[in-house]
């Protein structure tokens, strides 16, 4: 039976989605349900590696409740992902699956919290910290682990996979939309993590796959390894699948400040706070907009790159969590062919984007308030010169049509979401016939996070804060200490 399906992987039936599970699943992801409650029936590991944005996250917190909820999850599923993840899983697994007890194993106090693992559905941590907690980690056993963004585990002598390897569970599961980035060793490291021996020794393997297939160009071995390792890893891009999707989907990626930018953020925090208490209470809520614009502006040029702003103190900071992340994530959608507009608010933020870029040897044009000719590089843009437009929101925010791109970066999330939603509608717009992405990059913890918790709760805080004609009204007491809240 087993091997019957494995050859013919369409008969595993698409699954629906658990009792409590508060997200509506796509054909495409309740058939990769299905592939996930296949390989677990069979004690079979995989590689789930649909592009990104397409929900891998979802369809792995769909398969673990449903474990919960037909009673296999008597121990723990173990989550393995980047740090910038974090915060990604936590909010996916309570916005979705409410019914699994999470635990977060990261920061100073996950060191008080190891012996609560049996105790939880899912227990997250990530790539650093496997080889620091490796023993307390590995004193318990698991349902399931799932490495997130698997690659990094591409070089199998890697610390973090090593000690992967090591921990006891029923059942892995390997999560990435980039399974092979430069060659087939890194496809031999992700199944020497699922299933040891199944492509051989690391020699073996060599012998047999690499030298045949990436020096000789042997279409043969290329083939033969295609079948073998093709019922344990899924793989859908967003074209296979665009009938399936909506118009626009939308993605947060979060990214804790840490060492000396955190420290900054902090100190200039407690400094306005006390600022616009004082305005506050000195000429009343109304007579204080000035104020607390100029603190809000202030810690989200912090949250973007110290060097935005203008005092002594940032100046040793020359750390960026969200550019780091930025740059991570812009490679990993160029690979899969995607076509990026990225905007920002700040002109010097997209200047300092652009030393990345050069750096990194990516090609881009740009567009600000400065530029003369605009004509020239959204031409080249929409005819496929180059795959990544940087774009002011001032400048680039209306009257642009680009529905050459299929994603959208917003580096700094804009507090009016009309005017956001003009920008992302540069691309998702008439003429567009691809699904688009958008994808929402905020710093953990910090003004930019609660800010968009507030516009989901209350839209008009928006308008009321930044709209010149003064429509709506100001937040209330209440909502202006949550933005000044400290770092967790």
């Amino acid at each position: 039976e087993v091997a019957g399906e494995l050859r013919r992987l369409e008969r595993v039936r698409p699954a629906s989605a658990p009792r409590g599970f508060r997200a509506r699943l796509r054909p495409y992801q309740k058939e990769g349900l299905g592939w996930l409650q296949f390989l677990r029936r069979y004690g079979l590991n995989g590689v789930l590696a649909d592009d990104m944005g397409l929900g891998k996250t979802v369809q792995t917190l769909a398969h673990i409740l449903r474990e919960k909820r037909e009673g296999r999850l008597d121990r723990p599923a173990l989550v393995v992902a980047p740090t910038s993840l974090m915060y990604n899983w936590r909010h996916e697994a309570e916005q979705f699956a409410p019914g699994l007890s999470v635990l977060v194993l990261h920061g100073p106090e996950r060191r008080q919290r190891f012996d609560e693992i049996p105790r939880h559905d899912l227990v997250l941590t990530t790539y650093p910290l496997l080889p620091r907690d490796e023993e307390r980690l590995c004193a318990h056993a698991y349902h399931l682990l799932v490495l997130d963004e698997a690659q990094h585990i591409k070089n199998h002598k890697a610390r973090a996979g090593q000690v992967a390897r090591r921990i006891d569970t029923r059942h892995r599961l390997c999560l990435t939309g980039t399974p092979l980035e430069n060659h087939l060793g890194e496809l031999w490291s992700l199944f020497d993590f699922l299933m040891p021996g199944f492509l051989g020794d690391e020699r073996q393997f060599r012998r047999l796959f690499r030298t045949p297939v990436e020096k000789h160009g042997d279409r043969e071995r290329a083939s033969r390894l295609a079948r073998r390792t093709a019922p344990f890893l899924l793989r859908r891009d967003k074209e296979q699948v665009a009938a399936d999707l909506p118009p626009k989907t939308e993605i947060v990626r979060s990214v804790a400040l840490n060492g000396k930018q955190r420290d900054l953020y902090e100190t200039i925090r407690l400094a306005m706070h006390g600022k616009v208490r004082e305005a506050i209470a000195s000429r009343g809520l109304g007579q204080s907009h000035i104020i607390l614009l100029e603190a809000l502006l202030k810690l989200r040029q912090v949250c973007c790159d110290p060097r935005l702003l203008k005092l002594p103190s940032a100046r040793n900071v020359p750390h960026s969590a969200k550019l780091e992340l930025l740059m991570e994530l812009v490679p990993e959608l160029l690979a899969e062919g995607r076509r990026i507009l990225l905007f920002s608010q700040f002109t010097s933020m997209l200047s300092l984007i652009e030393q990345e870029l050069k750096g990194s040897g990516i090609g881009y044009v740009k567009l600000t308030g400065r530029t003369r000719d605009r004509t020239t590089p959204i031409q080249r843009f929409q005819a496929g010169e180059v795959p990544l437009f940087l774009i002011s929101l001032k400048a680039g925010g209306t009257g642009l049509n680009l529905t050459a791109a299929d994603t959208i970066i917003h580096y700094d999330p804009w507090w009016n979401p009309a005017v956001e939603a003009q920008a992302t509608d540069r691309a998702h717009r008439i003429g567009q016939d691809k699904p688009v992405f958008v994808y929402k990059l905020l710093t953990e913890g910090t003004v930019e996070e609660r800010i968009q918790v507030l516009q989901a709760r209350k839209r008009e805080l928006a308008e009321g804060l930044f709209e010149r004609a003064g429509r709506g009204r100001l937040p209330g007491r209440e909502e202006l200490e949550a933005l000044f809240e400290p770092l967790a």
